[in-house]
């Protein structure tokens, strides 16, 4: 009863004509970020996290999350058209997505994308709203050794299942943390690596950071090397797959959604990590393995349904430990500072209307994603061949504006300059710059809870792994040292390496 009342609380939040309606821009947002290779919700969620600031937490969480899934969605449909994903992890449905676009099946794999997409939220949502509470109980019981340990083992996740180098990986990591120290010291005040910069006394700027990375570097990246975009025309009129597909579409669909569901939690892993493990898992145990990359309707049928599930259980961690499992619940982070909200177990209790809302909201964003992707198409297909020399100068110009409207502050707009270049030089050296913001977010946070266990265990620094008096504490940190020494096996790291260069090819 209480799932059902606490639903409830969500719809009727989820419900008001002011969520719907920024439900609605949300979603629209993230389907034609999706659409438009080379933006990415990453990005367009830190341009927008300045409008947030004047709008009510629930209806601000609402539209970013809207956001995020719709780019999952809108991704599939330049990933099937003209081999270009738009979302990373929309990489796998290009592979035979593509093909049976070429062989005048590009209705068929729509459909497939779509139903996918929308039956794999749907049960990911069931997930947050069934799994989500009782994990925020638990962590109630966390302590600061605990917080640490929960943090390292995040950090340590996002490093062993990043792309490429391994040191690079760690390195960004290592930096994100740096950066995150700038500012004062949280309990003496004391300036710390601010260059005897004022502007710097409290701390680099969150959406400066992240729209210089990820904003900025990315609109470099992609003006070096735009990809000619040609569309493979075909008619959508018969969407409606035959019985013999339908029953081709259906196991895969669900293999799809429990898998990405499951690696969706992981800190790091998300839709992308999903994506590439379904695609495995069906071209293993097919008995036509032979159709695979030359247009088999299962290497859509379960990328697509794993990569939604995957962006929806990432809101688990973010909103019952304060954790993000990778960037954009990092962005989310971000909103929920600016509202004031202090993320972690808290928030179910403390603002149940916020949480709740969120998942309600979930549903009704699904719904609407699927009702505006399949009408839509022929719209998305012209939206595509827009030359990005054109898209280019109003993204910056938004990013600007947005990040000078948080603290009108002059500074944050060089500052975000700064790390744009810093962005693509990242990307240049071949360096992931996702844990590099992941380290970023959490670096404060565990300065904070490595302090505070310091102080209340006298200085002893076997408090974290103590398994008599702080047993979650010690497994979760032998979980984090083993995660880093399995990557550190030779085998294992050269296979990084060369899926890495596969995937930059």
């Amino acid at each position: 009863m209480d799932l059902l009342s606490n639903l409830g609380i969500g719809f009727e939040q989820a419900l008001s004509a002011t969520n719907l309606i920024y439900c609605f821009i949300g979603v629209l947002l993230g389907t034609i970020v999706g659409v438009l290779p080379g933006l990415g919700p990453v990005a367009t969620i830190a341009m927008l996290l300045p409008i947030t600031f004047g709008l009510p937490p629930v209806t601000a969480l609402i539209m970013l999350a809207g956001i995020y899934y719709g780019a999952q969605y809108g991704g599939s449909t330049t990933a099937i058209m003209i081999n270009l994903p738009g979302e990373p992890s929309s990489v796998v449905t290009a592979i035979d997505g593509y093909q049976l676009a070429k062989q005048g099946k590009a209705g068929l794999a729509l459909f497939t994308s779509a139903v996918g997409s929308f039956f794999a939220g749907t049960v990911s949502t069931f997930l947050i709203a069934g799994f989500a509470p009782p994990l925020a109980e638990v962590a109630l019981r966390f302590g600061p050794a605990e917080y640490f340990s929960l943090m390292v083992l995040g950090l340590a996740a996002s490093v062993a299942l990043a792309h490429g180098s391994l040191v690079k990986a760690i390195a960004m990591v290592l930096l994100g943390l740096l950066l995150g120290t700038v500012g004062q010291d949280l309990y003496t005040g004391t300036p710390r690596f601010n260059f005897g910069l004022s502007d710097l006394s409290d701390g680099v700027d969150f959406v400066a950071l992240a729209m210089g990375i990820f904003g900025i570097g990315e609109i470099i990246r992609n003006l070096e090397d735009e990809k000619t975009r040609i569309p493979i025309v075909s008619r959508f009129r018969d969407l409606i797959p035959t019985k013999e597909d339908l029953k081709t579409i259906i196991a895969p669909i669900l293999r799809g959604t429990a898998v990405g569901s499951m690696l969706g939690i992981l800190p790091g892993g998300g839709a992308i990590l999903g994506s590439f493990a379904s695609y495995s898992i069906e071209k293993r145990i097919s008995k036509h393995q032979e159709k695979f990359g030359k247009g088999a309707i299962e290497g859509v049928a379960a990328p697509e349904s794993a990569n939604n599930a995957g962006a929806q259980t990432s809101f688990i961690p973010m909103l019952t430990l304060g954790i993000p499992s990778n960037p954009v619940m990092a962005m989310m982070i971000g909103a929920l500072i600016i509202q004031g909200i202090v993320p972690g177990p808290n928030v179910i209790n403390e603002r149940p209307q916020l949480f709740w809302g969120i998942v309600a909201s979930m549903w009704i964003g699904n719904l609407m994603l699927l009702i505006l992707n399949l009408p839509l198409i022929g719209i998305w297909v012209k939206l595509m061949m827009i030359p990005y020399r054109m898209l280019y100068p109003a993204i910056i110009a938004v990013c600007c504006i947005g990040v000078y409207s948080v603290g009108n502050n002059p500074f944050d707009v060089y500052t975000m300059a700064v790390f744009g270049i810093i962005g693509y030089v990242l990307v240049k050296l071949d360096c992931e710059p996702a844990p590099l913001l992941l380290g970023f977010v959490i670096g404060r946070m565990l300065e904070e809870y490595l302090r505070r266990a310091m102080l209340l265990s006298r200085g002893d620094p076997f408090v974290f792994v103590n398994f008599y008096e702080r047993p979650i504490s010690a497994v979760l940190m032998v979980v984090a040292i083993g995660a880093l020494v399995i990557v550190l096996i030779p085998s294992v790291g050269k296979k990084r390496e060369e899926a890495f260069r596969e995937e930059t090819k």
